[in-house]
Parts: structure tokens; sequence; C-alpha cells
């Protein structure tokens, strides 16, 4: 149990958290409180870790299955240390769509799984010789634009389907909207969530939700899995995708270390590994990829609660909600006009997320190095430029992030032997901060 960060002890009394305190990872409140703060934590994972797979046309019972045995492997390998939540994550959903055009569901997994993959190798480099090199290959003007063309790439995809219901797909923008200003507190965060039920039940009204599949559905039983196909030609898609999650598993570290006071850069290669092994375990039985989200750091802020015994109690909640196919066919009746407009906010928000990555890292554009990698990989991404070479194709994605990397490095080298621009050494990008979240809505 020691090892798996589960000898927790009690927080004072069990019932309170003082004025100034809050509950560290290693303690927790009573367990009628734990228990509640964990079904907390899953309510607010929801409207985004669901939204995945009806965007993405997998399974949500199944997203839900791995997303709770992810978070449960989460912890284990960090040992209890990093109280995180492993959702569905957001920069999946552009490659998942181009791997199904061209090899279909069970090709878009294998995707998943080599993205994991490599995700847990970075993991394993970071744990031996630490987070530096990933600090010089990714500075702030590169993760932003990488977040940025991943979100406005999407941008069509939301046109097609707000285009099949306008009305309903309005009303869920705008109730988004509406949701995020009018609450506070855990119902501002789950604004998404809110603002789907809304344009939900508007659709319910027009009669644009078909019920067949819920009747059809047993009570109780084990989600759908379906087996991954690997293909070469999707490993373009995918490798932006793991720099992404690189950038939000370090940024979810530097998060909790900064709200509990405490030093996890020696956790971080663990986190990147765990968080690399539950999109393998994900995408080896048909769910969506994972990645820490920000949704449940805004319940720990707001509940000064970081005990991760709330986050086995939400992996555990997860679990078995997966087993009521009932449950999972309600989620899977979303109709495409609500989808289309969630889309709407949710493409743009990752768009300009990649922009929060520049302004709170001050990216200075009058350097021309900064404003050509940013605006050449924008154009490239949001047009979706495409090169095929023998059987393998890049789309915008994956030939954006690539011109991101070569041409801010391919001009920084250049410039830094001319003395034509300045360029940001070393020593300025470590004590950069690269802990922006980037694809995450909480």
């Amino acid at each position: 149990m020691r090892r798996l960060g589960m000898n927790w002890t009690l927080h004072g009394d069990g019932r309170n958290v003082q004025p100034g305190r809050f509950v560290a990872p290693d303690e927790r409140l009573s367990w009628p409180r734990t228990i509640g703060i964990g079904a907390q934590h899953v309510v607010a994972m929801f409207g985004a870790t669901f939204l995945v797979p009806l965007l993405t046309g997998f399974p949500p019972s199944t997203t839900l299955l791995f997303s709770g045995l992810g978070t449960l492997l989460f912890l284990a390998i960090t040992a209890g240390r990093v109280p995180s939540y492993l959702g569905s994550s957001f920069a999946f959903i552009a490659p998942i769509a181009a791997a199904q055009s061209q090899h279909g569901p069970a090709g878009a997994l294998g995707g998943v799984v080599l993205a994991g993959a490599v995700l847990a190798l970075i993991g394993l480099v970071v744990h031996w010789a630490g987070a530096r090199w990933i600090q010089l290959l990714m500075p702030p003007v590169v993760t932003g634009a990488i977040v940025a063309l991943i979100g406005l790439n999407l941008a069509p995809t939301a046109k097609a389907s707000f285009e099949q219901a306008p009305l309903t797909a309005l009303v869920t923008v705008i109730s988004i909207l509406l949701v995020t200003v009018l609450f506070k507190g855990i119902l501002g965060r789950l604004s998404i969530l809110i603002g789907v039920l809304v344009g939900y039940l508007l659709a319910v009204l027009r009669g644009e939700v078909d019920f067949a599949a819920i009747n059809d559905a047993a009570w109780f039983g084990l989600p759908p899995f379906m087996a991954p196909e690997f293909h070469l030609s999707v490993i373009g898609l995918f490798v932006p995708v793991v720099l992404v999650l690189v950038a939000e598993n370090i940024g979810h570290v530097k998060s909790v270390a900064a709200m509990t006071d405490r030093d996890l850069d020696p956790i971080t290669g663990r986190a990147l590994m765990a968080d690399g092994l539950a999109t393998v375990l994900a995408g080896s039985g048909g769910g969506s990829g994972t990645t820490t989200y920000a949704e449940n750091i805004g319940v720990m802020a707001a509940s000064r609660v970081y005990s991760t015994a709330a986050y086995w109690v939400a992996g555990v909640i997860a679990v078995l909600l997966s087993l009521f196919p009932k449950f999972g066919a309600l989620i899977a009746t979303v109709p495409a006009g609500v989808l289309g407009g969630a889309g709407v906010v949710l493409y743009g928000m990752i768009g300009i997320l990649g922009v929060r990555i520049w302004v709170q890292n001050r990216v200075d554009f009058s350097n021309p190095i900064n404003l050509s990698t940013a605006g050449v990989a924008l154009v490239v991404g949001i047009a979706d430029f495409t090169w095929t070479i023998g059987d393998l194709t890049f789309a915008g994605i994956a030939l954006g992030t690539a011109a991101t990397l070569i041409i801010f490095h391919g001009m920084s080298g250049i410039a830094r032997i001319r003395g034509s621009e300045h360029v940001a050494e070393p020593e300025e990008l470590e004590a950069e901060d690269h802990g922006t979240r980037p694809s995450k809505l909480g």
C-alpha cells in the first residue's frame, strides 16, 4: 500500500479544512467526505471526457472504463504523489478523424496505441535524463503553435455538424457561454456539460434524438471493445499529439507542485510514463487517448483537497459507471447539432489556448523567428495542407508541427551563427514556464 501511495493520514479532524491550509496528496478527510469529493471529480470530467468519443464515434462507455482504469494506473505508477484524473484528450480528435477516414476505427486505435507508447518512452527518458531537453526542443512559441493549429484544424468539422441543426447548435453555444459567466465554482467549470444538456433538451423537444439504442441496451454488462490495427501511414498524424501530451503532463505536475508547495520534478518522468501506458491501454480496447485534466485541478483549487484518495474513489466510480450499458447508450444519443455547437466552442478554445501559452510566456513576436514559426504553422494547420509520399500521407497537423520545429530551430541556428537576430539561449529557456495546460478547458 505504501508503494501505491495509499497510506494516507487523516487531515485534522477529518471534517474541515482550516483557512490557509489544504489537504495534501498523502492526507485524506473522512471517507464519506472523500467519496463525495471523488464523485465531484467524476462530474467535473464528464462533459469533456464524453465529448471526445461522441465526436470521434468511439463508444462512450468504453472511454469511461479506460478513463477510470487509466486514472488508477496513473496513481499507482506515480506512487500517489500526483493527484490527477486521466480524461479524454482533445488533442486526439483531429488525428483520429483523419485516421478513421483512411483505415477505419481500428486503424485510428492503432495510432492511439502508438502515441501512448512513444509518450511512455519519453517518460522513461525524462525519468533518467531530466526534462530540460524537452524545454529546449519545445519552447513556448513552438508549443503554443502546435496547440493552436490542432484546435483550429478542426474548424471545418465543427461547421459540418453545426449546419445539420443550426438552431440547436446555436442554443448550445449560447448556453455554454452564459453558464461560463453566470455561475461560479464547480458549475462555471462545467459549462460545456451544462451547455450540452441544455442543447440536448432542445433537441429532444425538436425530435432530433433517437432513443431506440437506449431501449435495446442492457442494464448491466461490459462496454464494447475493439482491437487496434497498425498502419505506418498514421504515424505522422499522431506524432504531434505526443508533443502536446508531454506539455500537458509537465504542466499538470508543475501546477500541483505549486499548489501543494512540493518538489515534484523527480516524478515528472513517471507521470509521462503513466499517461503513456494509460493511453496504450485505452487504445488497445477501443477507448480514447488520455491526459491529465485541468477541470479536476479546478475542483482541487476550489475545495483545497489534493488527496489522492479522492482520485482513487473517482477512478473506481468511473469504472462502475461504465458497466451500465444504458448509461453509455444515453450518452451516445447526443445529436449532431449539439455536438456542432459544443465543437465550435471547444475547438476555438483549444486554438486560443495555444495563444495563451504565448501570452503567459511573453513570446516576443517582434522577433521574426517567432513570427515566422507561428505564422507558417497556423496557415499549414488551418488550411490542412497534405503531402503524400508513397503510402504515407501527412496532413495539416503533422505538417504544421514539423514546420514549427524545423522553422524555429533552423532559423535560430542560422541566426545564432550569423548573429543576425537575438535567439533565446538555453539559460533563458530554462527560466520560462513550459507548464501551461494546452488542451484543457478548466
